[in-house]
């Protein structure tokens, strides 16, 4: 994929910011995904969700003769693995040592640390009402995920892997900047190995499991689209686009995905998501409007 054309990367109405959005909506559709994917381990679900995204992202490279944009440099495939890869091993982890409730709580730090970190990494102001902004983001999740969450001691490996993950992820998006050249193409290269990794964990770490046609579909669907397409959008968006936005916005993704569980029997709507829902809500108006 190629980084549309642009004006003023800092505006909403640009194409690139609106790919990232595009990005955020998709990764919406995970959790959904996943469940539809049960009971396949999370580390084979997530080596085949790389690969498939990975694949037909190669094939869209071979149709436009843009097979070249693969050969990168050791520092951008390990920007790119480091962060695709390196993000889901330390999610898993977190998930595996943690509650899984506070796990995602600490996770969902990525969205604030793209936002703080883009004034001294790519030195853009930030500001009383975009700060605002991202704090009723997070105020959101932490209404949405935090109801009765408790960090344990014995736990504190876990919350740290948490922790890493966001930073890792926070980190990958914002230096994606600084690797302009890269093309948005090479994406596809870096979920390839992304899902070697991945597999090559399953195989040491898990049972061996085959997927069935349900399984096989949600890995085609999430190749298609959140662990797909939502690679290769975000990329543009955080280059492109404004990462301050994006960062803001990003609270959205976990209430979005609460509502599809909610629409598809999986979950009842309660106050906590209304309020989850109009603290992001509020908080992306104040982030746009600055």
């Amino acid at each position: 994929m190629v980084p549309p054309r642009f004006g003023n990367p800092f505006n909403l109405s640009n194409n690139a910011t609106l790919a990232g959005c595009a990005a955020l909506a998709l990764w919406a559709f995970l959790a959904p995904l996943a469940r539809l994917a049960q009971p396949l381990p999370p580390l084979l679900l997530t080596a085949l969700g790389f690969a498939a995204g990975g694949v037909l992202g190669l094939a869209v490279l071979a149709a436009r003769g843009r097979l070249g944009a693969l050969r990168q440099s050791p520092l951008a495939w390990a920007h790119g693995v480091g962060g695709l890869a390196g993000y889901h091993a330390l999610y898993f982890a977190a998930l595996a040592l943690a509650p899984p409730l506070e796990a995602n709580l600490l996770n969902y730090l990525w969205p604030l640390l793209i936002v703080l970190l883009a004034a001294p990494i790519l030195g853009l102001p930030l500001g009383p009402r975009r700060l605002a902004g991202v704090v009723l983001g997070a105020a959101g999740a932490a209404v949405l995920l935090a109801g009765g969450a408790r960090f344990p001691a014995e736990a504190v490996a876990g919350f740290a892997c948490a922790i890493g993950a966001a930073l890792t992820w926070a980190l990958y998006s914002v230096l994606s900047r600084r690797l302009l050249g890269v093309p948005t193409e090479a994406v596809a290269g870096f979920c390839l190995v992304s899902a070697l990794l991945a597999l090559a964990a399953h195989l040491g770490f898990e049972a061996l499991a085959m997927p069935g046609p349900r399984q096989w579909l949600a890995v085609m669907l999430m190749g298609l689209g959140p662990m797909g397409a939502a690679f290769f959008l975000w990329d543009i968006g955080m280059k492109r686009g404004d990462p301050r936005l994006l960062g803001t916005l990003a609270y959205a993704t976990p209430i979005a995905s609460t509502l599809l569980l909610i629409a598809l029997g999986e979950g009842v709507l309660t106050w906590q998501v209304a309020a989850a829902a109009g603290l992001v809500a509020g908080g992306g108006v104040l982030a746009a409007r600055a």
